[in-house]
């Protein structure tokens, strides 16, 4: 028993993350408030000339969606997927 018990806190949580780049306005929210440092400013510019994020540690992403939470410009979100070991 125990050992499924630890077996179960050894599971991540695995997110998939969408960034809309043309909705973006760089403001940077997203990547302050992601709890797993998922994100970081992208060297490259959209359209509109801002930098917009790129997730930089894609693997480390549970889903929780706060970047969407805190996004004013609906620009980016997260769907929980599959647990991982």
């Amino acid at each position: 028993m125990k050992n499924e018990t630890k077996k179960k806190v050894l599971q991540k949580s695995r997110g998939e993350l969408y960034i809309t780049r043309e909705r973006c306005k760089g403001c940077g929210i997203c990547i302050k408030f992601c709890p797993s440092g998922v994100l970081a400013f992208s060297e490259d510019f959209n359209s509109k000339g801002f930098h917009t994020p790129i997730a930089v540690k894609p693997e480390d992403c549970t889903g929780c969606n706060l970047c969407s939470l805190y996004c004013p410009d609906f620009a980016i979100f997260a769907v929980r997927g599959k647990k991982s070991k």
